[in-house]
């Protein structure tokens, strides 16, 4: 319960406020990788046009996600798959920091490419099997520390 709680924190932080309390676990991650993705075609646009401030809230934003998503992986049910999440999560928060401080779009488009990927995945795992079945990786007792 104290990790999905946390999710529903972390997904609050970025002001999505409709259907985080009926959604499943991997409508949760789904949900917050869709922040994400918005949060990074916003810092685009926002370096492009030179809004630094905005910018910074957007990069912030994004980095919060990430380590919101990191944060809720499961190393004992999740195994190499989490530790390979947890090392690209570290990649991609020291990518954006990168961003923040110099304004490199094309650091920016690696991040968002390799955060769709994930999205993506995360997109088919609802055809893969229903919540009820999903292995306890996906599910809320496993989204702890």
């Amino acid at each position: 319960m104290r990790a999905r709680q946390k999710a529903i924190e972390s997904y609050g932080e970025v002001k999505v406020v409709s259907g985080v309390n009926s959604a499943d676990n991997v409508q949760l991650i789904q949900m917050l990788f869709d922040g994400l993705v918005e949060s990074l075609k916003s810092a685009e646009g926002q370096i492009k046009r030179g809004e630094i401030a905005a910018k910074s809230k957007s990069l912030a934003r994004a980095s919060k996600i990430v380590l919101g998503l990191q944060n809720a992986l499961d190393f004992d049910e999740g195994g190499d798959i989490a530790t390979n999440l947890n090392e690209l999560y570290s990649y991609v928060v020291r990518r954006l920091f990168h961003v923040n401080a110099h304004n490199d779009l094309s650091a920016l488009k690696e991040i968002h490419g390799l955060m769709e990927e994930i999205r993506s995945a995360w997109k088919a795992v609802p055809g893969l099997m229903s919540s009820e079945k999903a292995p306890k990786s996906l599910k809320p007792q496993a989204i702890t520390n």
